[in-house]
């Protein structure tokens, strides 16, 4: 009699996991709608605030919205990414992963599917911000080609703090730690010039301000929708997020093996 033999159960064809995920993750979104209106919300009364209570004070011309608006979208996005901790340490701690985990799927697809969302979520959430600020008075000067690019230097940014978030909810123990860990994250607009010039800080601050990922990204972004020179921010800029993505990959990948291994 011959031993039974055990059927290998072909993985799904390229992307066909990832697409089923990020469909997943938008479900959520809509099922979840208070994260995605907060990652709206919170940042558009940060603007309103910064424009109508301080920039007075700060700008007396009145065009303290035109420098603040590039900031608020990169705040904006930590905001939006920051759902993506949560999301993914739930998945971890639900036990849903050891379902996938029987299932003919690349073990990667969970993640991948919570970070192109959150891009695709954060991307919509910026396209609101940019109008309500076109609304209150931001007028920007930038050709279809600086949109774009604009718009590739935002979308990095995103794809590079979602990566890192998704990180922090899989090195998290809980989806309350996860949250509370990424809040750290979203200091980060406050210790740049997103909402004054480096130059207006204490010295021993303007070292960490110009020395952290999130200045030359904004000044990048001012400089192109506004007219501003950036010189070499771009480059700085590109570095940081590509930098950024590649951490995260590689530190989610060693925790994903880790933890879901263990189960």
């Amino acid at each position: 009699m011959s031993a039974p033999t055990l059927e290998v159960r072909p993985r799904l064809a390229p992307f066909v996991a990832e697409a089923t995920f990020v469909g997943r993750s938008l479900r959520h979104t809509l099922r979840n709608g208070e994260a995605l209106l907060m990652a709206v919300l919170l940042p558009t009364m940060l603007m309103l605030v910064f424009t109508f209570v301080f920039g007075g004070a700060l700008d007396s011309t009145g065009g303290y919205v035109d420098y603040v608006v590039p900031g608020i979208i990169l705040t904006c996005a930590g905001f939006g990414a920051s759902y993506t901790a949560v999301a993914v340490n739930s998945d971890m701690t639900s036990g849903i992963i050891d379902r996938f985990r029987t299932m003919p799927l690349r073990g990667a697809s969970v993640l991948v599917g919570h970070v192109v969302a959150s891009v695709l979520r954060n991307l919509l959430a910026t396209g609101i911000v940019i109008g309500v600020a076109v609304a209150i008075g931001f007028r920007p000067s930038a050709t279809p080609l600086e949109w774009l690019a604009a718009l590739g230097i935002v979308t990095a940014w995103i794809l590079a703090i979602t990566a890192v978030f998704a990180s922090v909810g899989l090195a998290a123990s809980s989806p309350d730690a996860a949250s509370g860990y990424g809040f750290v994250l979203l200091f980060l607009p406050y210790l740049s010039s997103a909402f004054v010039p480096v130059g207006t800080m204490p010295v021993w601050l303007q070292g960490v301000a110009e020395h952290q990922p999130v200045t030359p990204i904004i000044d990048t972004i001012r400089g192109l929708l506004l007219g501003s020179d950036f010189g070499q921010d771009w480059i700085w800029a590109l570095l940081w997020c590509a930098g950024l993505i590649v951490v995260a990959f590689a530190w989610g990948s060693w925790l994903y093996r880790r933890k879901a291994g263990r189960r």
